[in-house]
């Protein structure tokens, strides 16, 4: 827990700007996408977070999925662009009704065990998914049951119609689990998984590398590469020197301070695009005084947002002035956004009985960037007598005990995976989703909840449309969040990888990914 003055902050900054190297213009070269090569080796990895659980149904955090993208197989398939294709385990599928859909799964599909993919697996899968009480149930709260009808064939029922349901059938935490292996794996499943995947487990170090071996069996053939390891690289400039000097292959979340030099490193390919992700701190509107709206709006016109996002990502994101990224179907990009007004933040907090301010804390993970957020606002905070400590938790502590409503304020991030308005809103701000389901602020709002419910049952697109804005609209005016950025997913590869594309998602498919 550490408290940072307003001389250290304008030092940080100062070194900020010290630490960017020669400018350079970003290329985002196309690559193209290989077919089965032959090519043997290693592919190294650089990402900057460990991941919690290497059980789909156990967790719902970007490191994990990035390792789990690469072990299971879902039943539809999301492009890198957020198409969703029958490329996954399904061969077919029928909509019979707006309540039921009939699949037929692709034959001989073999498990890392040796097994095959059968319908039960599926069944199995999906009643697992209800009865853990999965972070991601909500992406399957529309369906009522799976019907086996064969080895092959099976029937979705549904409990109410959904848009989204069919898409929300290629989201990794829907992969499709071997009913064997996770019995026998018991507790110890999310260190021992077993997949359909073109990749197979095969060591994990918790917080140094993760290790996986190809699947020689996988239905769409052998991976281009022999295996992946991924290395667990936490400081942002420490994944661009291992960059520099071939250490690891390909990096992910290229820090902002560091992707105008990687983009101009001679033997480097750089990647920008547009995401999917919004950067948010949260209130824990189970504790006072955030039970208040007054003050978390109050909060909301303490924090100079616009310029603290300018600072933390230099460029590569836009201050956000609701939940959604624009490139969600549904965000509300007519919120106006609360801007910089410290007199008016004092009114309010005045007028909500914390004239004197009061003492707090502010809890994020080692993410440099929520360091640097949390740092500025502290400051921020400071001017209308607000004293917020900042916390620096471990990862998979930190989501733990978000979920159990430990903290003050917290930072955090969400990817609308989907791509839908469902999945960006309905974990975050339901009732029914406290705690590590998502809803980390236990705020709720009885019309946004009815709101979120049409949105999720109607299946008029105008219809969904209408009750988004108008959630968009209620959740911005009772600020359970400081909106913070939607930013841009940046990534790099070494010049001699062949077949990277970069997911909207920030889940990149590494089967066609080799080393030439």
């Amino acid at each position: 827990m550490r408290n940072v003055s307003r001389t250290a902050v304008v030092v940080a900054l100062i070194a900020l700007a010290a630490v960017i190297f020669l400018a350079g213009c970003a290329r985002e070269e196309a690559v193209e996408e290989v077919g089965k090569a032959q090519n043997t080796g290693t592919l190294v990895v650089g990402m900057p977070g460990d991941p919690r659980s290497l059980d789909p149904q156990r967790t719902n955090d970007q490191p994990s999925a990035r390792v789990m993208k690469q072990i299971y197989d879902t039943l539809m398939y999301q492009t890198e662009d957020l198409d969703v294709t029958t490329n996954g385990l399904v061969e077919s599928y029928e909509i019979v009704s707006e309540r039921e859909f009939a699949f037929t799964l692709k034959q001989g599909v073999k498990f890392h065990n040796g097994e095959e993919l059968t319908a039960n697996d599926v069944r199995f899968t999906f009643e697992r998914m209800r009865e853990v009480n999965a972070p991601a149930a909500f992406l399957v709260a529309a369906l009522d049951r799976v019907e086996v009808v064969n080895d092959y064939e099976f029937i979705m029922h549904l409990q109410f119609p959904f848009g989204p349901f069919i898409t929300h059938l290629a989201h990794p935490a829907t992969a499709i689990l071997n009913e064997r292996a996770v019995l026998a794996g018991g507790d110890e499943y999310d260190r021992n998984p077993v997949g359909t995947g073109p990749f197979s487990f095969v060591e994990w170090r918790s917080g140094d590398s993760l290790t996986l071996q190809r699947f020689d069996d996988h239905f769409r053939g052998p991976a281009a590469s022999e295996r992946i390891v991924f290395r667990i690289i936490t400081e942002d400039t420490q994944r661009t020197i291992a960059l520099e000097t071939a250490e690891v292959d390909l990096i992910y979340d290229v820090g902002p301070n560091d992707f105008e030099a990687v983009a101009a490193m001679p033997d480097v390919v750089s990647f920008q695009t547009q995401g999917l992700t919004t950067f948010y701190m949260g209130f824990n509107a189970r504790k006072e005084p955030f039970d208040d709206a007054r003050v978390r709006r109050a909060i909301n016109l303490a924090l100079d947002v616009e310029s603290a996002t300018d600072v933390a990502f230099r460029g590569f994101a836009t201050a956000a002035r609701g939940p959604l990224a624009p490139t969600v179907q549904f965000a509300n990009t007519n919120l106006p956004g609360y801007g910089y007004d410290p007199e008016e933040a004092r009114r309010l907090l005045g007028e909500a009985g914390y004239g004197d301010g009061f003492s707090t804390s502010i809890w994020t993970n080692d993410n440099p960037i929520r360091i640097m957020y949390a740092e500025i606002f502290q400051e921020q905070l400071r001017a209308v007598n607000i004293d917020a400590n900042i916390e620096i938790v471990e990862w998979a502590p930190y989501l733990d005990r978000t979920a159990r409503g430990e903290h003050d304020m917290f930072m955090l991030g969400w990817v609308a995976v989907t791509g839908d308005a469902d999945y960006g809103l309905y974990s975050l701000f339901h009732s029914s989703e406290f705690g590590d389901a998502g809803n980390r602020t236990f705020w709720a709002n009885s019309e946004v909840d009815q709101l979120l419910d049409e949105g999720k049952t109607n299946p008029e697109s105008a219809a969904r449309e209408a009750a988004y804005m108008r959630a968009q609209e209620i959740i911005f005016q009772e600020a359970p969040w400081v909106f913070l950025a939607f930013r841009d997913d940046l990534a790099a590869t070494r010049d001699y990888v062949e077949g990277f594309r970069p997911h909207a998602a920030g889940h990149h498919v590494l089967y066609n990914v080799y080393n030439r």
